[in-house]
């Protein structure tokens, strides 16, 4: 019998830690592995050179200095420390946000319901592997960050922090990823959670900086049906979320181009994190969260195995 939860009853489930929790136990259901593994090696100190060393160890640099033969040491960890950043701006509030109209509809799940669902999902996952989490969001061009850390406690007030979040505005997704690379003081991982519409080049600018200060970074792109098939008919008055700027639009003339567009869209967004090195997972809020997560985290686990 499958232990995976609807969207929907997801949704509805106003304890964000429990939800989490469901979610991860459905996916271990199948079995999982762990979503970020690998140690860490940080340099710790020189010594003298030995008879059987690695000469991989050598350090050279210090070698044409000091015209001695010194073995770089390094100390390994296995902590990992992740930073979680979630798109909070208006569109991510689409199907209207539950927190704000209610949940009068409970088929609809808005994309930040879903994405908040899927980075505590995360949070969970990376917790309780023994490592370090994070999170940063915004609100009114302010950014909010929890530091990333590790623990049982700790993860309560990520969840926290993830509970209280609500749709509104815009955002700077450039900026927001920019200040989570440097939060994380050593190499980790960065997960970027969005539909990814807004300020296309300056975002993929910022994730490729990121990755090139050698930290694993992660697109995961959330959107729903309704905004990617134009399910609509006849004319119909949209709104913007952000600008609420108001456009009646006769969607049988222009769902065929839209829909092509959207899916160009989608297509840019992942060719374009590929070809930076940057992984990237496609999720709609039509998707079970558990099943979809458990997918995703699978992919990422054989690709770091090539």
């Amino acid at each position: 019998m499958s232990t995976a939860l609807s969207p929907a009853a997801v949704a509805a489930i106003d304890d964000l830690e429990l939800a989490a929790r469901l979610v991860v136990e459905g996916m271990r259901a199948g079995g999982h592995r762990s979503p970020f593994h690998g140690y860490s090696a940080e340099f710790q100190q020189h010594r003298p050179y030995r008879a059987g060393d690695d000469l991989k160890y050598l350090d050279w640099k210090l070698l044409a200095r000091t015209d001695r033969l010194y073995s770089r040491q390094f100390r390994e960890t296995t902590s990992l420390a992740a930073m979680i950043v979630l798109d909070t701006s208006g569109s991510m509030g689409f199907p209207e946000d539950e927190k704000t109209r209610g949940r009068e509809d409970e088929t609809a799940v808005s994309k930040l319901r879903y994405a908040t669902v899927l980075a505590a999902s995360l949070a969970y996952l990376i917790a309780e592997q023994g490592d370090a989490v994070g999170l940063l969001t915004s609100a009114e061009n302010r950014l909010s960050y929890v530091p990333s850390r590790g623990g049982k406690p700790h993860l309560r007030r990520v969840l926290a922090a993830l509970d209280r979040v609500s749709s509104g505005g815009s955002w700077d997704p450039a900026r927001s990823v920019a200040r989570a690379a440097e939060l994380l003081k050593r190499r980790g991982v960065v997960v970027v959670i969005s539909d990814f519409y807004d300020a296309e080049e300056e975002t993929r600018r910022e994730l490729r900086r990121a990755a090139r200060r050698g930290h694993d970074v992660s697109m995961i792109q959330v959107v729903s049906p309704e905004e990617a098939e134009l399910s609509y008919g006849g004319d119909v008055e949209f709104e913007d979320l952000e600008s609420h700027e108001r456009r009646r639009i006769d969607v049988r003339a222009t769902a065929d181009e839209y829909r092509g567009r959207f899916r160009a869209f989608l297509d840019r967004c992942e060719r374009e994190a590929r070809r930076d090195g940057i992984d990237y997972a496609l999720f709609t809020t039509a998707e079970d969260p558990g099943p979809a997560l458990r997918r995703y985290l699978l992919r990422r686990a054989e690709a770091q195995l090539r």
